[in-house]
């Protein structure tokens, strides 16, 4: 059959099976991890006209969809819980046109161009790629640390100490980051017990005099925790004596560990640079040792680790590829 105007007209079988639509898998960039700076990058990305995928893994949204209140992120002016920030986030990305896939990145292949980024069922192709997937926190490993994980028990005395004003805190640790934090806390805190498992500090000397010499300081040496109690917060810390055996109730409205952080970089060793904790090692800016992978956010900011600041490197990061892709174009 004739259309009007000449053309042909095909007749619809409307029993032929529908194809299944293939999968896209190619994109300009790829983003690894979707917590303030994965999201943020993704933003950029898709703005500046570049088409960008973002594999979330399992639990998307980084540390703060563990996270209770959010006070210092701009914009807020009652502030916003953590999750909701995440929430809001992923929404402007996806606005942007960013294609968000919740799904765990198993291996990579930087070796050769395009990149390749591999689940376990597919496997995406980038001409860039931004590493975002963060550090997480080392933990005591207490039942009661879950318990009241954003009830009491916190990671970052900066984001959270705040709201314990005139109690009694724990930290938990004897190194820098330990010191810093049990510090920070005498703004606030009534008492700070520090709590560490030696019986001297591993902490920087300067570090070391400022919290032996600060009167809102008490140290537990040679200790532990071993439990932690509550009701619907944390209401006390148990503390054993390693040496003695002894164990002790501490009244304390917060428990801050400080024991470090491991970045989630496993996947990437032997492809690109990793110093001796884990940190990816930036080379200029956010350019890792491979050109065309970038790196933003805790996954390589050992000092900063705030929702701002990871959002910052994202942004950085996305800058970073859009001169990257436009020179080599």
């Amino acid at each position: 059959m004739m259309a009007a105007d000449g053309g042909a007209t095909v007749l619809e079988n409307k029993d032929a099976p529908k194809m299944p639509e293939k999968k896209k898998t190619k994109f300009d960039v790829v983003i690894i991890g979707a917590g303030p700076s994965g999201y943020t990058a993704g933003i950029y990305c898709s703005r500046a006209g570049y088409d960008t995928l973002i594999l979330s893994g399992i639990l998307p949204g980084g540390q703060l969809v563990n996270t209770t209140e959010v006070e210092n992120y701009p914009g807020f002016e009652n502030g916003i819980m953590g999750p909701d920030l995440m929430i809001e986030m992923r929404k402007q990305t996806q606005r942007m046109g960013t294609t968000i896939i919740d799904d765990e990145v198993v291996n990579v292949d930087f070796r050769h161009k395009p990149f390749k980024v591999l689940t376990a069922s597919e496997e995406y192709e980038g001409r860039a790629v931004i590493i975002a997937t963060g550090a997480n926190p080392r933990k005591l490993g207490l039942e009661g640390e879950q318990t009241f994980g954003g009830k009491g028990v916190s990671y970052c005395a900066t984001c959270d100490g705040p709201f314990f004003r005139n109690q009694e805190l724990v930290v938990v640790g004897g190194g820098d980051s330990a010191i810093e934090e049990a510090t920070f806390l005498t703004k606030f805190a009534s008492t700070v017990h520090l709590v560490h498992r030696r019986d001297e500090l591993r902490a920087s000397k300067i570090m070391q005099e400022r919290a032996l010499n600060n009167n809102k300081i008490k140290f537990h040496w040679d200790s532990e925790i071993t439990d932690i109690k509550g009701d619907q917060k944390m209401r006390q810390a148990v503390i054993k004596n390693l040496k003695t055996g002894e164990e002790k109730i501490l009244d304390a409205g917060g428990l801050f560990v400080a024991i470090g952080h491991e970045p989630n970089t496993k996947l990437f060793t032997n492809q690109i640079d990793l110093d001796e904790d884990g940190y990816i090692v930036l080379k200029n800016k956010t350019h890792t040792n491979i050109e065309g992978v970038f790196a933003a956010g805790d996954v390589h900011d050992r000092t900063y680790r705030q929702a701002i600041t990871a959002a910052g490197f994202g942004c950085m990061a996305a800058i970073d590829v859009d001169k990257y892709l436009t020179e080599n174009s």
